[in-house]
Protein backbone atom coordinates (compact mmCIF):
# COMPACT_ATOMS: atom_id res chain seq x y z
CA UNK A 1 0.00 0.00 0.00
CA UNK A 2 1.56 3.24 -0.64
CA UNK A 3 1.01 6.09 2.17
CA UNK A 4 2.52 8.72 0.79
CA UNK A 5 -0.21 10.95 0.85
CA UNK A 6 1.95 14.75 -0.31
CA UNK A 7 4.41 14.54 -2.66
CA UNK A 8 6.90 17.47 -4.25
CA UNK A 9 8.29 15.97 -7.82
CA UNK A 10 11.05 18.26 -9.49
CA UNK A 11 9.44 21.51 -8.07
CA UNK A 12 10.79 24.73 -8.79
CA UNK A 13 10.16 28.43 -8.15
CA UNK A 14 11.86 30.80 -10.13
CA UNK A 15 11.51 34.86 -9.54
CA UNK A 16 12.81 37.33 -12.19
CA UNK A 17 13.36 40.97 -11.48
CA UNK A 18 15.67 43.53 -12.02
CA UNK A 19 17.11 41.55 -14.75
CA UNK A 20 18.50 38.35 -12.31
CA UNK A 21 16.83 35.54 -11.72
CA UNK A 22 16.50 33.98 -8.78
CA UNK A 23 15.59 30.43 -7.98
CA UNK A 24 14.09 30.28 -4.51
CA UNK A 25 13.72 25.97 -5.01
CA UNK A 26 15.25 24.66 -7.74
CA UNK A 27 14.24 21.17 -8.69
CA UNK A 28 13.14 19.39 -4.89
CA UNK A 29 11.29 16.14 -4.87
CA UNK A 30 10.18 15.14 -1.52
CA UNK A 31 7.98 12.16 -0.42
CA UNK A 32 5.62 12.99 2.89
CA UNK A 33 3.95 9.55 3.92
CA UNK A 34 0.36 9.43 6.28
CA UNK A 35 1.03 9.97 9.83
CA UNK A 36 5.16 11.11 9.33
CA UNK A 37 6.35 14.58 10.78
CA UNK A 38 9.05 15.85 9.15
CA UNK A 39 11.32 19.01 9.34
CA UNK A 40 12.65 21.45 6.69
CA UNK A 41 15.68 23.09 8.06
CA UNK A 42 18.45 25.01 6.59
CA UNK A 43 18.97 29.21 6.91
CA UNK A 44 17.13 32.08 5.94
CA UNK A 45 16.98 32.89 2.28
CA UNK A 46 17.12 28.81 1.80
CA UNK A 47 14.05 28.28 0.02
CA UNK A 48 11.91 26.68 3.42
CA UNK A 49 8.84 28.76 3.47
CA UNK A 50 8.40 28.64 -0.46
CA UNK A 51 8.88 25.18 -0.45
CA UNK A 52 6.29 24.98 2.22
CA UNK A 53 3.58 27.09 0.49
CA UNK A 54 3.90 25.05 -2.77
CA UNK A 55 3.56 21.92 -0.85
CA UNK A 56 0.31 23.45 1.05
CA UNK A 57 -1.16 24.47 -2.42
CA UNK A 58 -0.42 28.40 -1.68
CA UNK A 59 2.23 29.30 -4.09
CA UNK A 60 2.40 27.73 -7.87
CA UNK A 61 5.44 26.08 -8.47
CA UNK A 62 7.36 27.42 -11.83
CA UNK A 63 7.60 23.83 -12.65
CA UNK A 64 7.15 20.56 -11.40
CA UNK A 65 3.93 18.88 -9.70
CA UNK A 66 3.22 18.64 -5.97
CA UNK A 67 0.29 15.97 -5.73
CA UNK A 68 -1.92 15.21 -2.76
CA UNK A 69 -2.72 11.02 -2.97
CA UNK A 70 -1.47 11.16 -6.84
CA UNK A 71 -3.77 14.06 -8.21
CA UNK A 72 -1.80 16.76 -9.33
CA UNK A 73 -3.06 19.87 -6.54
CA UNK A 74 -2.07 23.03 -9.50
CA UNK A 75 -4.17 21.32 -12.49
CA UNK A 76 -6.99 22.11 -9.93
CA UNK A 77 -9.14 24.84 -10.59
CA UNK A 78 -8.25 27.86 -7.97
CA UNK A 79 -11.63 26.78 -6.67
CA UNK A 80 -11.27 23.08 -6.11
CA UNK A 81 -7.70 23.99 -4.75
CA UNK A 82 -9.23 25.86 -2.25
CA UNK A 83 -11.48 23.91 -0.95
CA UNK A 84 -8.95 20.63 -0.43
CA UNK A 85 -6.74 23.40 1.62
CA UNK A 86 -9.67 24.19 3.68
CA UNK A 87 -10.66 20.74 4.39
CA UNK A 88 -7.41 18.49 4.38
CA UNK A 89 -4.91 20.92 5.00
CA UNK A 90 -4.11 23.09 8.25
CA UNK A 91 -1.66 25.87 8.41
CA UNK A 92 0.13 27.57 11.13
CA UNK A 93 2.34 30.48 10.61
CA UNK A 94 5.04 32.63 12.45
CA UNK A 95 2.39 35.16 12.48
CA UNK A 96 -1.02 34.49 13.94
CA UNK A 97 -3.38 35.86 11.41
CA UNK A 98 -6.19 35.96 13.91
CA UNK A 99 -9.16 39.08 13.52
CA UNK A 100 -8.53 41.00 15.73
CA UNK A 101 -12.37 42.30 16.23
CA UNK A 102 -13.44 38.32 16.73
CA UNK A 103 -12.82 36.38 19.92
CA UNK A 104 -10.43 32.86 19.98
CA UNK A 105 -13.87 30.74 19.58
CA UNK A 106 -15.26 32.80 16.73
CA UNK A 107 -11.44 32.85 14.88
CA UNK A 108 -11.39 29.26 15.42
CA UNK A 109 -14.73 28.37 13.72
CA UNK A 110 -14.30 30.95 10.55
CA UNK A 111 -12.61 28.09 8.33
CA UNK A 112 -15.58 26.02 9.41
CA UNK A 113 -18.02 27.93 8.02
CA UNK A 114 -16.38 28.77 4.96
CA UNK A 115 -19.68 27.67 2.81
CA UNK A 116 -21.47 29.01 5.55
CA UNK A 117 -23.40 27.71 9.00
CA UNK A 118 -22.86 24.06 9.69
CA UNK A 119 -24.56 22.72 12.69
CA UNK A 120 -21.86 21.71 15.21
CA UNK A 121 -19.01 23.90 14.66
CA UNK A 122 -19.40 26.63 17.85
CA UNK A 123 -18.83 22.73 20.08
CA UNK A 124 -16.44 21.51 17.74
CA UNK A 125 -14.36 24.94 18.25
CA UNK A 126 -14.71 25.07 21.67
CA UNK A 127 -13.43 21.32 22.17
CA UNK A 128 -10.71 22.48 20.22
CA UNK A 129 -9.70 25.24 21.95
CA UNK A 130 -9.53 23.17 24.96
CA UNK A 131 -7.34 20.84 23.67
CA UNK A 132 -4.83 23.18 23.51
CA UNK A 133 -5.44 24.78 26.37
CA UNK A 134 -7.22 27.60 26.05
CA UNK A 135 -10.57 26.54 28.11
CA UNK A 136 -10.23 29.68 29.81
CA UNK A 137 -9.60 32.33 26.88
CA UNK A 138 -12.31 30.97 24.69
CA UNK A 139 -14.49 34.63 24.80
CA UNK A 140 -10.97 36.56 24.78
CA UNK A 141 -9.78 38.53 21.87
CA UNK A 142 -6.38 38.29 20.52
CA UNK A 143 -5.88 41.86 21.90
CA UNK A 144 -6.55 40.39 25.47
CA UNK A 145 -4.18 36.98 24.59
CA UNK A 146 -0.50 36.66 24.98
CA UNK A 147 1.93 35.72 21.98
CA UNK A 148 1.78 31.90 23.15
CA UNK A 149 -2.42 31.52 23.78
CA UNK A 150 -1.98 33.83 20.38
CA UNK A 151 -0.37 30.34 18.66
CA UNK A 152 -2.84 28.03 20.07
CA UNK A 153 -5.72 29.69 19.06
CA UNK A 154 -4.14 29.41 15.38
CA UNK A 155 -3.27 26.14 15.96
CA UNK A 156 -6.90 25.75 17.19
CA UNK A 157 -8.00 27.19 13.63
CA UNK A 158 -5.92 25.10 11.66
CA UNK A 159 -7.17 22.00 13.45
CA UNK A 160 -10.95 22.44 12.95
CA UNK A 161 -11.52 20.99 9.67
CA UNK A 162 -9.71 17.47 10.90
CA UNK A 163 -7.16 17.84 8.59
CA UNK A 164 -4.85 15.20 7.22
CA UNK A 165 -1.70 17.23 7.11
CA UNK A 166 -0.32 20.06 9.12
CA UNK A 167 2.08 22.53 7.79
CA UNK A 168 3.82 24.65 10.37
CA UNK A 169 6.17 27.67 9.18
CA UNK A 170 8.41 28.62 11.54
CA UNK A 171 5.28 28.33 14.80
CA UNK A 172 7.25 29.97 17.51
CA UNK A 173 9.09 32.67 15.69
CA UNK A 174 7.68 35.53 17.60
CA UNK A 175 8.00 33.90 20.95
CA UNK A 176 10.59 33.44 23.94
CA UNK A 177 12.14 29.91 24.14
CA UNK A 178 9.91 28.80 27.49
CA UNK A 179 6.88 29.20 25.31
CA UNK A 180 8.22 28.10 22.19
CA UNK A 181 8.96 24.40 23.88
CA UNK A 182 5.49 24.50 25.38
CA UNK A 183 3.82 25.28 21.76
CA UNK A 184 6.48 22.42 19.64
CA UNK A 185 5.61 20.24 22.57
CA UNK A 186 1.84 21.01 21.94
CA UNK A 187 2.09 20.34 18.28
CA UNK A 188 3.97 17.16 18.00
CA UNK A 189 1.34 15.56 20.62
CA UNK A 190 -1.85 16.40 18.43
CA UNK A 191 -0.34 15.46 15.98
CA UNK A 192 0.28 11.72 17.36
CA UNK A 193 -3.56 12.11 18.85
CA UNK A 194 -4.52 13.04 15.68
CA UNK A 195 -2.92 11.00 13.10
CA UNK A 196 -1.63 13.94 10.99
CA UNK A 197 1.11 14.32 8.92
CA UNK A 198 3.29 16.90 10.12
CA UNK A 199 5.64 19.71 8.32
CA UNK A 200 7.58 22.19 10.06
CA UNK A 201 9.96 24.57 8.57
CA UNK A 202 12.77 25.41 11.27
CA UNK A 203 16.09 26.59 11.31
CA UNK A 204 15.99 24.72 14.79
CA UNK A 205 18.65 21.73 15.14
CA UNK A 206 16.55 20.59 18.29
CA UNK A 207 13.09 20.71 16.76
CA UNK A 208 14.49 18.55 13.44
CA UNK A 209 16.35 15.99 15.66
CA UNK A 210 13.07 15.10 17.36
CA UNK A 211 10.55 14.38 13.76
CA UNK A 212 11.07 11.56 11.92
CA UNK A 213 12.89 13.06 8.95
CA UNK A 214 14.47 16.06 7.72
CA UNK A 215 14.91 17.75 4.52
CA UNK A 216 17.81 20.44 4.83
CA UNK A 217 17.85 22.91 1.97
CA UNK A 218 20.71 25.75 0.65
CA UNK A 219 20.39 28.14 -1.78
CA UNK A 220 17.01 26.34 -2.74
CA UNK A 221 18.45 22.76 -3.23
CA UNK A 222 18.76 19.54 -0.82
CA UNK A 223 21.77 19.09 0.23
Amino acid sequence: MNDIILAAKEIKKIYHGDAKEVRAVNGISVNITRNESLTIVGPSGAGKSTLLHMLGGLDRPTSGRVELEGIDIYKMSDKDRAEVRNRRIGFVFQFYHLLPEFTALENVMLPALVKGPRPGVKERATDVLKAVGLKDRINHVPGKLSGGESQRVAIARALINDPEILLCDEPTGNLDSRTSESIYELIFNLQLQRNMALVIVTHDELISAKTSKSVRLKDGLVI
